[in-house]
């Protein structure tokens, strides 16, 4: 089968791998000459373009997958809406019509609770940031280009709500973080959701092997954690000394509050995901092992 990846970084070239495995033909869109040579020398089929520029668009090909997994680059000098909200729009205006379905990697970002309760896909979403509206915007374009209740051949869609991402070479800065004593900004008591990448890799297939029946999925670990056990755990298994905190940090975060729980049971139920790594007690120290 044909796949092509718009968006082929940290989860992408995991995701570009294992279809490669399994004999499929990948091709991925990136902007520069470099990137497109490492993406040959994998096996991937490189198409050299810009999200943002419609004309450098026109040589993507036609796909059975194709997985948007598109990340934000400050450096770019570009808002987030042009890149994910515009450039979505300008993937699926030059190919949606000739895909078979549509995996877009979004975030829990769209939700805005705030007071540690428990979330799913039916809770109501209220972006508590600006990112997290534009997400929300992104996932009103695939929906706009992919109905809900549209009926075959017509292409079909998918969204992942990932909670934040961990994996090898990904935890670097924390760690440093952590070996300094630097005061962590926020609440300690407030919750974090994660996904380890390879698990993150495995909703993204599993939405292929198994017939969705939605078309939304969050996408986390089986037991959200708080920030002070989060930080507890990584300096254990660095060998560094208890992290400590400063509540007065708080308004460097980008939100406040004590956050959400994601609840991942939709994706285990209906897709059938079993995950590798289900909470950060082994997900961390794999991290860490393979990473440094």
């Amino acid at each position: 089968m044909r796949k092509l990846i718009v968006g082929c970084g940290y989860l992408g070239r995991r995701v570009a791998a294992a279809w490669l495995s399994e004999g499929h033909k990948v091709s991925a869109l990136t902007r520069s000459e470099r990137h497109a040579e490492e993406l040959q020398s994998a096996g991937i089929t490189p198409f050299i373009g810009d999200v943002t520029k419609p004309p450098t668009l026109s040589e993507l090909p036609s796909a059975d997958t194709l997985l948007f997994a598109v990340g934000f680059d400050r450096t770019a000098g570009l808002s987030q809406r042009t890149v994910y909200v515009d450039g979505l729009t300008n993937v699926l205006q030059e190919v949606g019509s000739r895909i078979g379905r549509l995996i877009y990697i979004s975030s829990t970002s769209v939700y805005g609770q705030q007071t540690g309760e428990w979330i799913d896909e039916d809770s109501p979403t209220r972006p508590a940031t600006p990112g997290g509206q534009v997400c929300l915007d992104a996932e009103q374009v695939v929906q706009r280009f992919f109905p809900t209740g549209a009926k075959r051949p017509d292409p079909t869609a998918v969204v992942l709500r990932l909670a934040g991402i961990y994996g090898p070479s990904r935890l670097l800065r924390r760690i440093e973080a952590v070996r300094a004593r630097a005061p962590i900004a926020g609440d300690p008591l407030a919750w974090l959701n994660l996904i380890h990448v390879d698990d993150a890799v495995a909703a993204v297939r599993a939405t292929e092997t198994v017939a969705a029946r939605d078309s939304t999925y969050l996408v986390s670990d089986d037991c959200p954690i708080s920030r002070q056990d989060y930080f507890n755990r990584l300096a254990a298994i660095v060998g560094a000394n208890p992290p400590v905190f400063d509540r007065s940090m708080e308004s460097s975060l980008r939100v406040s509050g004590l956050g959400k729980r994601c609840s991942n049971r939709k994706l285990r139920n209906e897709l059938g995901v079993e995950l590798r790594f289900p909470t950060i007690e082994t997900g961390l120290l794999d991290a860490v092992c393979d990473g440094t």
